[in-house]
């Protein structure tokens, strides 16, 4: 008999009734680290004071109206991103699926306000994830998450990952924009070299395409920067976040510049709850937090030290561990035994961890941990290498 909820997730049995900082404590009262944090979501982690409050504050006040008025908390956070990224405007929406969906019609949207509706395909790399909505499933392609869901939405064009020549070849009349992940995040923690990412920008420029980021994970600072593209020194013309972006709270946006979002006019796309005042509540204290002075310093220090420190442990347990890659907090470690075996064994340990395309298991602990959470974390790797040995 199916069970009342639709059986999608294959989830541990485990469940948290209470989290405080980066610990979550279970029903039976055992501590857990967690290092996953609703896959890159808790980026304050859990229970933050000014969270709470904040949210407390606006539930009391005004939890939904619609898109149909003005939604202060909207124009304050669309305002603090706009001056701290590349954008000129965004959308906010639920998740990255949506912020994604949205980006791929801004990409056809801009193409046709400027009289070319045959431009609209995108160049898609191998092992990508986007999202789960049927837009989103096709961009990603991979066959363990389309399969049994076709026909797929059309107008995707697949090229090798980080492979800049099969981009280049891959071009024609109706390519519309390359859409791409700066580290990608369920097919392995993969990042592109910055020098790709720049090229990936010149190539874009050179063939009149836009260039699409999709930085649902690797955005809030998760890598140390706001945004990972930040590293290469180098501005897309629209990006999707979300994850860390509500701290918790279900919150995507679409940014974009102004030549990119031109075409995106009144009644051309919306969202019911896309940007309700508890989400802007939620998101504005976030954003705030990551962008005071010392936060993102913080997670590039502790992020360099941790990849440094993991980086010992590979080659002391090579027949646990094999590579180790990322950047900031997302970080990726690859696994001699099925990774989904190794994220079990850790958590009966106390870790809490992701598992990943490539036989990785992510990292992405909330960014405000501190040394003594890095090494706690290590000592439960370490115990789970010397059984390997």
């Amino acid at each position: 008999m199916i069970p009342a909820i639709l059986p999608t997730y294959a989830s541990a049995d485990i469940a948290f009734e209470r989290g405080e900082g980066v610990y979550l404590f279970a029903t039976d009262g055992k501590r857990y680290l967690d290092f996953a944090s609703g896959i890159g979501v808790d980026a304050l982690g859990h229970a933050h004071p000014k969270l709470v409050r904040a949210l407390c504050e606006q539930a009391a006040k005004l939890w939904h109206c619609g898109n149909l008025y003005r939604i202060p908390g909207q124009e304050r956070l669309a305002e603090k991103l706009v001056a701290a990224s590349f954008a000129d405007t965004v959308f906010f929406c639920n998740s990255g699926a949506e912020a994604v969906e949205c980006g791929i019609k801004m990409v056809r949207r801009h193409h046709f306000a400027n009289g070319h509706p045959e431009r609209y395909r995108i160049l898609v790399f191998d092992d990508a994830f986007h999202g789960r909505t049927l837009a989103t499933l096709a961009a990603g392609g991979q066959p363990k998450h389309v399969e049994g869901f076709g026909p797929l939405v059309e107008g995707f064009d697949r090229v090798p990952f980080a492979n800049l020549n099969t981009l280049r070849a891959a071009i024609g009349p109706q390519t519309a924009a390359i859409l791409a992940e700066p580290i990608q995040g369920e097919g392995g923690v993969r990042p592109w070299p910055v020098e790709d990412l720049r090229e990936l920008r010149a190539i874009a420029d050179e063939f009149g395409l836009l260039l699409f980021l999709d930085e649902v994970q690797s955005g809030m600072g998760r890598t140390g920067k706001l945004f990972a593209h930040e590293w290469a020194g180098i501005s897309p013309d629209i990006l999707a976040t979300a994850k860390g972006l509500g701290g918790g709270f279900p919150v995507g946006a679409c940014l974009a510049t102004e030549r990119a979002g031109a075409g995106m006019t009144v009644g051309s796309h919306g969202s019911t709850f896309g940007g309700n005042p508890l989400a802007m509540a939620a998101a504005n204290v976030v954003l705030d937090e990551l962008l005071a002075s010392g936060f993102l310093p913080h997670v590039q220090r502790i992020g360099k030290t941790l990849l440094a420190r993991l980086a010992e442990l590979v080659r002391r347990n090579p027949k646990m561990f094999s590579d180790v890659r990322g950047k900031g907090l997302m970080i990726g470690l690859k696994v001699v035994p099925p990774c989904r075996d190794v994220v079990a064994a850790l958590r009966r340990e106390g870790l809490l961890t992701v598992a990943a395309g490539d036989n990785v298991v992510r990292l992405l602990p909330p960014l405000i941990i501190e040394e003594a959470h890095m090494e706690e974390a290590l000592a439960i790797l370490e115990r789970i290498g010397r059984v390997a040995a």
